[in-house]
């Protein structure tokens, strides 16, 4: 008979309230009992947080007990957990290292409304407990469960190359991270971004040119990017995309018609990459990415061979996520959400168990 635990929770309520609960859940024999100690606010969380189920996705901790089959963690080790809570293993998906897509698949938000990471514990199936490496923190391990997994898996599944030319749209939760990390992968990195005031900062983080946007694209002509990552907060207007095909073809030419539109942007069999989740349907000019072989390429989260390579990747090049720390209680969820909602997170909000915090909020670099 499989073990039953219990542990503290705060869902989501229709009102948008945080409401602190209780969850009583049976361990079963491939399941871990993890005491979270830090817990990612993603952007992901808005759109649930007026559901009637348990937040966050992003967590990271300490095993604490173990169902009888569990394998590959013991009580006591450092591990993380994201989007992803099960897989079957056995599917093509599975066996071909892109687990992240499994069928049978269980993730957040669909699957079990009593398991997040706001909590003082999750159960998590051990297939999808990732272990932490020496030298990575939990509280700059929590947002790269999702977040940087997200970045991670698309910049390393789709043929980018050292000394492609990569942009970066918005540098926020996702986007400081993706210039981190196509940077270290040797990258030629293009940040566009709408105000001038992340310029230092993004230079800072490894990239080569800095450009101001005006509705999503530069003021002026820039050379085409490769790959160009949209992690903004909401779906690109790709209908700004039309350049010399308004002349060559005689479309009727779009609204505040500039030489570079963001379809423009991007290089013969170029790629965009939209990160960010919106539920507004994009318009998408179909001409030129047909005559120019570009493709808008979808990407979840990363596989638990990725999450392994990122983590011992941001080990190896010392490199961190910016965070702002919050306590994992109502009040510090709220002001977590307030702080992400006002646009004012730099750049991803961790909570941080009682036992685990001191201090104020603070926002941390390294």
């Amino acid at each position: 008979m499989a073990k039953s635990v219990e542990f503290n929770i705060f869902r989501g309520s229709a009102s948008g309230e945080i409401i602190p609960d209780t969850s009583r859940c049976a361990l079963g024999p491939f399941d871990v009992f993890v005491e979270v100690t830090h817990a990612g606010l993603c952007g992901t969380d808005r759109h649930f947080r007026n559901k009637d189920i348990a937040l966050g996705h992003e967590g990271a901790g300490v095993v604490r007990q173990v169902g009888s089959s569990v394998t590959s963690v013991q009580t006591g080790d450092k591990v993380g957990f994201g989007w992803v809570r099960k897989i079957c293993g056995h599917c093509d998906y599975c066996v071909s290292g892109r687990d992240q897509y499994c069928d049978e698949r269980e993730q957040y938000g669909t699957h079990s409304s009593e398991i997040g990471s706001f909590a003082s514990h999750a159960v998590w199936h051990e297939s999808m407990l990732i272990k932490l490496p020496d030298g990575l923190e939990p509280d700059y391990a929590a947002p790269l469960m999702c977040g940087g997994a997200t970045v991670w898996g698309a910049l390393t599944s789709y043929n980018l190359k050292p000394g492609d030319r990569v942009a970066i749209h918005g540098i926020g939760g996702l986007g400081h991270m993706a210039i981190q990390f196509a940077s270290a992968l040797g990258c030629d990195v293009v940040v566009l971004s709408s105000t001038a005031s992340k310029k230092d900062e993004a230079m800072q983080l490894g990239a080569k040119e800095f450009h101001v946007t005006k509705g999503d694209i530069p003021e002026y002509p820039i050379k085409k990017v490769n790959h160009l990552f949209w992690c903004g907060s909401a779906n690109p207007d790709y209908s700004k995309s039309v350049t010399v095909f308004e002349r060559q073809f005689q479309v009727s030419p779009s609204a505040n018609h500039s030489m570079c539109r963001i379809v423009a942007l991007v290089a013969n069999d170029g790629s965009i990459y939209p990160l960010t989740i919106s539920y507004e349907p994009p318009s998408i000019p179909i001409l030129p990415i047909v005559a120019n072989g570009i493709k808008i390429q979808g990407s979840a989260v990363a596989s638990r061979l990725a999450i392994r390579k990122l983590l011992r990747f941001v080990v190896l090049h010392g490199m961190r996520p910016i965070i702002m720390k919050f306590p994992l209680n109502k009040g510090g969820i709220e002001a977590a959400f307030k702080t992400l909602e006002e646009g004012r997170m730099r750049y991803r909000g961790v909570l941080v168990s009682q036992q685990n915090l001191t201090g104020k909020p603070i926002v941390e670099k390294r």
